[in-house]
């Protein structure tokens, strides 16, 4: 599992998060930013398949938001990761997803993760090459949502990332 700094706590959101995690995510400036009603109803409905980083003052400065797959209840789906720019480059990100990776191998008996990732965003291809690598995990890549599915002006195609098998033993 990778470290996060020291001064860092990772949990579960709460509902007081959202706007947090809206903030993050619009300040980002490469999540599809969703309106900010949609991240507290995530923090209040899937706060248990995600995961926050809390500075010192306990403030959000990261989060992963996942869901279980309601036709594959063994897949996390990833839906956004986002850390703050000022604590980027510190292994947060790699740090949230190994241990949500964890918690949801043990709890829930997760054995592959999924994600999407607009072709170019190199950042989000490195995070889950890693983890994989980390995880000792087989990686595929596929297309799941060409560009001319999209209704709202031009977007890339989203490459569905496949990762597994994960067990609790290769998840920590």
């Amino acid at each position: 599992m990778t470290a996060a700094p020291a001064d860092l706590l990772i949990d579960r959101p709460t509902m007081a998060d959202g706007a947090a995690l809206w903030r993050l995510a619009k300040k980002s400036e490469t999540l599809d930013l969703n309106s900010s009603y949609a991240y507290l109803l995530w923090c209040r409905d899937f706060a248990g398949t995600s995961a926050v980083a809390r500075g010192a003052d306990g403030e959000p400065v990261g989060f992963v938001t996942g869901y279980v797959r309601p036709d594959d209840p063994t897949t996390l789906l990833v839906w956004q990761v986002a850390v703050d720019a000022a604590h980027q480059g510190h292994g947060i990100a790699a740090a949230l997803l190994d241990g949500l990776a964890a918690r949801l191998t043990a709890d829930r008996g997760i054995t592959r993760l999924e994600t999407t990732i607009s072709p170019g965003n190199t950042a989000s291809e490195r995070l889950f090459t890693s983890f994989a690598a980390r995880h000792g995990a087989d990686l595929t890549r596929e297309v799941l949502f060409p560009a001319g599915l999209f209704p709202d002006g031009p977007h890339d195609p989203e490459v569905l990332y496949r990762i597994g098998p994960l067990t609790p033993a290769t998840a920590h």
